[in-house]
């Protein structure tokens, strides 16, 4: 049988999926893979890509998988979660946010992604448009160009608080409107939406019942200043029925690695992701869904804790980068990022002759001239900004700090 050449990928051009062609890879794992395979080749790299709290799991939660794995609860569960699991979710709701939900109101994934992701596969059509104000977590418009939607890109710019204004949200919204993405406090700029803020973009909502919102709140925890945590179903209650209230214990109890998600809203949608999920991932990790029931219910003094360090970093960072001549650093309200502009630095040339005409240029002289690896503003819809996640520790962040400046005052 004659051998055939796939070197040059042309046999599987016709083979993969023409969907797979409308989306990119991750530009913050992207980043991340460079900025370790640097390291493995002997740079000295402080790496500021990764959206990772550098905390353990608190120790109940570990022991609680241990002793899950112990007991035998290493089999098959329910695909969308376990009943005493849906039933700490619940109860979290309740006591946290003030929302009423059932267990069967519920589902649970590997990861707060996968719920996402779920949620757009099982509901948009071809051609279904999905509101995503920019800067927006880089997943977003690809889950969405993957489900067969249409993102519809809304710029959110620092003149708002990088924050979408119920004027821009009602000007984006026409009859293929599906979803509305709100994501508060944001990755990448840390912005939240306060009260009188969420209730002004509900309002706008209320006039279009064609549109749902998929409300990603993994940073919730996350929040600075006294700046009080909302989501839109607690907001204006009259939008639950229309609501998928998205959240996961990755940020807030540092287990990123354990890939819970979960997420609460109309059973009718519940269901038809839960059939989905059925045929593709089933069910999470059973060790998993045991230590995520701990913490939901053990303990919750470690969220304090480690608010008070994110909070001290964010302000060391802040303070660090509008020392850089060039950049601009807004203060935000909560997750681990900083969004700064470098709108001052367009045009110039660094010290080792870079020409930073885009924020990608900046990124890349950052990595190659001083070995700081950052996120390009563009990864994320709005520039000229980079991010930072501070999620590390506060040396590595005083270093950087300097590098980046030296970097900044190099540039002519």
């Amino acid at each position: 049988m004659p051998s055939v050449d796939i070197s040059s990928g042309g046999v599987f051009m016709g083979f993969l999926s023409d969907r797979l062609a409308r989306v990119k890879p991750s530009p913050t794992i992207a980043m991340t893979t460079r900025a370790a395979e640097l390291r493995a080749a002997g740079r000295d790299i402080i790496g500021l890509s990764a959206g990772e709290p550098d905390f353990d799991t608190p120790e109940h939660i570990r022991e609680a998988a241990k002793s899950a794995i112990d007991q035998g609860h290493t089999r098959y569960t329910a695909v969308d979660g376990t009943p005493a699991l849906k039933r700490a979710i619940a109860a979290k709701f309740a006591r946290e946010n003030g929302l009423d939900y059932t267990p069967s109101q519920v589902t649970v994934g590997s990861g707060g992604k996968h719920i996402l992701y779920n949620a757009l596969v099982a509901t948009l059509n071809e051609g279904d448009e999905v509101i995503i104000p920019a800067p927006y977590w880089v997943s977003y418009p690809d889950m969405v160009l993957l489900a067969g939607g249409v993102p519809v890109i809304v710029e959110c710019g620092i003149g708002d608080g990088f924050r979408l204004t119920p004027q821009a949200l009602a000007d984006a919204i026409t009859p293929k409107t599906k979803w509305l993405i709100l994501n508060s406090p944001s990755n990448p700029s840390g912005a939240g939406y306060d009260r009188a803020q969420m209730q002004a973009l509900t309002e706008v909502l209320l006039d279009h019942p064609q549109v749902w919102v998929l409300s990603d709140d993994i940073y919730e925890h996350l929040v600075f200043d006294g700046f009080e945590f909302v989501t839109p179903a607690q907001v204006e209650p009259r939008l639950k029925d229309r609501v998928l209230t998205m959240n996961g214990v990755s940020k807030a109890y540092a287990m990123t690695g354990w890939r819970i998600g979960y997420g609460a809203g109309p059973e009718v949608l519940i269901r038809a992701m839960a059939k989905l999920q059925s045929q593709s991932t089933s069910n999470p990790s059973s060790i998993s869904q045991y230590a995520a029931e701990a913490a939901l219910e053990g303990p919750q003094d470690y969220i304090a804790d480690s608010r008070a360090v994110f909070q001290r970093r964010r302000d060391l960072v802040v303070a660090g980068l509008n020392a850089c001549p060039g950049i601009d650093c807004p203060v935000p309200q909560g997750a681990f990022y900083v969004y700064p502009s470098i709108a001052g630095l367009i045009g110039r040339t660094s010290a080792g002759g870079a020409r930073i005409d885009s924020d990608e240029a900046f990124a890349n002289a950052l990595l190659d001239e001083e070995g700081v690896a950052v996120v390009f503003g563009a990864a994320f819809g709005l520039s000229p900004h980079f991010r930072i996640s501070y999620a590390t520790s506060d040396e590595q962040l005083h270093d950087a700090m300097a590098r980046i400046r030296r970097l900044c005052e190099g540039c002519n």
